[in-house]
């Protein structure tokens, strides 16, 4: 269970179009994701919907908008065929510090790297994140937002984080991992490896992976 939900900044449901990802998780949570923007450079664009007052779903896929990237794609979306929660973020004031943390617990981030986007009004927001972000994944990355409002202040809202879940394989290596970056979620065994998100809302509480 998710012990610590102000923790989580943010989840990340890529989809390889974001059009039809905003319809899909309309259908199954009846709030539509809005906001969000492009991210120069990267070849991305996302959508968010608030989750809590400082945590949101941030849905994002490749921006045909943009000329293909010179770098893979962030937060596991090159290549991606299908949608889901591909990663999650946890929040820090001292992003540098959190790392450090992490480090002399056992497992090292990557270094501290700086991110922009612009936001569907065309206002440059800013943060710092671990570089494990680039690839994303069952292990979260930090975020630092500075002085940068909050994404989940403008998101849309009617949706409620309600918990957490990683599935593996060896939960043993994910728990020991996640106990370094301060993520105090549950790790259960399972076949395949998986981020299992229960979001409260409109159409009830769903499952959403």
């Amino acid at each position: 269970m998710l012990r610590s939900v102000m923790l989580i900044d943010h989840l990340i449901y890529a989809h390889p179009d974001l059009d039809v990802a905003v319809a899909d998780l309309y259908r199954e949570l009846g709030v539509e994701a809005g906001g969000g923007g492009k991210h120069p450079g990267r070849g991305t664009h996302n959508k968010l919907v608030s989750l809590g007052p400082r945590t949101y779903l941030e849905l994002i896929a490749p921006d045909p908008g943009q000329p293909p990237p010179a770098t893979p794609r962030p937060y596991g979306v090159e290549g991606i065929t299908q949608g889901g929660l591909v990663g999650w973020a946890i929040a820090v004031d001292d992003i540098e510090a959190a790392r450090a943390s992490a480090r002399s617990h056992g497992f090292d981030p990557g270094p501290v790297t700086d991110g922009q986007r612009e936001d569907a009004t065309g206002r440059l927001l800013r943060w710092r994140v671990t570089a494990n972000a680039q690839v994303a994944g069952l292990i979260p990355f930090l975020i630092s937002w500075g002085d940068t409002p909050h994404p989940a202040i403008d998101a849309p809202t009617g949706l409620s984080l309600i918990s957490l879940s990683v599935e593996h394989p060896r939960p043993t290596e994910i728990s020991t991992a996640l106990a370094a970056m301060g993520a105090d979620v549950e790790v259960r065994r399972a076949p395949h490896p998986a981020l299992v998100a229960r979001i409260d809302g409109p159409r009830g509480e769903r499952e959403i992976r």
